[in-house]
């Protein structure tokens, strides 16, 4: 088995199209972790570029089953990151929701934020790819869950698809850049008709918290009742010693959409 993932991931990754993102360490990457994935089973999507990327779907056994979350992980990590990624992914079927933890374009470790904005209009279409398939497992209820860069890269491909095919957006860490980076773009937050959860740690990165009071403000200007602005007491912008209580505070968000 580990032979024949390891030849998958020689065809896809020598085949791969020529992107602004790195995808030799995207290849590193999953070879580095593929062998090592105990909780459910990593798949290689295509994206309309024709790039296939490592992702992990994990289909959960409960009794009630309430649709599906794509799961992004922070700048420059991988889909069973540590922190964040890999307690989301698994913990969240338990809860009755099927997992699909996806990578996304990555660069070099000293990358900035500025570096990443090259990579994000890679991203999109690797979100369209993850939807593609919950779809073809027959889920229709979608919720796009992603940490860090990864909230940038989702909502630079909001921005021109305020109407797509997901019923719930939570966002782990919103706005985290680097220091003299601002933000080129605001979050298009006050478009997004669907339910929108702002989460993030009461240790956070200075810049994510300074900006919660206008984040909730363009949330409210939405309108969806539905959306909220949670803090999670304890932690940082890595959740590292308070995963449980993240996952915990998703999952109970997630079932209010149904009240």
């Amino acid at each position: 088995m580990k032979y024949v993932l390891h030849l998958i991931l020689f065809f896809i990754f020598s085949t791969s199209i020529a992107c602004a993102s790195d995808i030799a360490r995207e290849k590193r990457l999953a070879e580095q972790i593929v062998d090592a994935i105990f909780d459910g089973e990593p798949i290689f999507l295509t994206d309309s570029s024709k790039h296939s990327f490592l992702s992990i779907y994990m289909e959960s056994d409960a009794s009630k089953i309430k649709g599906g979350t794509i799961i992004m992980h922070g700048r420059g990590m991988h889909p069973e990151w540590k922190d964040v990624t890999q307690p989301l992914r698994t913990q969240l079927p338990a809860y009755g929701w099927h997992t699909l933890s996806i990578q996304m374009p990555v660069l070099d470790k000293t990358a900035s934020y500025y570096d990443y904005l090259n990579t994000f209009n890679e991203a999109g279409p690797r979100i369209e790819a993850a939807i593609k398939f919950m779809q073809s497992k027959g889920i229709n209820n979608i919720v796009l869950i992603a940490h860090s860069c990864s909230i940038h890269m989702s909502m630079h491909w909001l921005h021109h698809n305020t109407s797509s095919n997901i019923n719930a957006f939570v966002g782990i860490g919103m706005g985290a850049t680097d220091f003299k980076q601002p933000m080129k773009r605001t979050f298009p937050l006050d478009q997004l008709k669907f339910p929108v959860l702002d989460i993030y740690g009461s240790n956070d990165y200075p810049a994510v918290q300074a900006m919660a009071a206008s984040r909730l403000e363009m949330i409210k200007q939405a309108g969806n009742p539905k959306s909220s602005q949670i803090i999670v007491k304890g932690s940082d912008h890595y959740h590292k010693d308070n995963a449980e209580s993240l996952v915990e505070k998703i999952a109970s968000w997630l079932d209010r959409l149904d009240d």
